[in-house]
């Protein structure tokens, strides 16, 4: 069994975001691992393992709009189902 459950991805779009401060959000407050945060000022990609992606997604969704939400279960797809 994986100890962070879900692969959480998406896209955030919005004014003024930062790799450094959401990577250290993440980090400091949402539990997981495997995180990527990358982009520039105006389109972040984010890729994160956790057990809670709505955390993930309520904090990227104070930063701007979020969109290409992908959350897929990595147990599931472990045992060959779908994800």
């Amino acid at each position: 069994m994986l100890e962070y459950k879900f692969d959480t991805q998406l896209l955030i779009e919005g004014h003024d975001l930062s790799e450094d401060a959401i990577n250290e959000y993440i980090t400091n407050n949402i539990e997981g691992d495997c995180l990527l945060a990358v982009g520039d000022d105006e389109l972040i990609k984010i890729h994160f393992h956790t057990n809670t992606p709505w955390k993930v997604l309520e904090y990227c969704a104070s930063l701007g709009d979020i969109h290409d939400v992908v959350i897929e279960n990595m147990d599931r797809q472990a045992n060959g189902l779908q994800g």
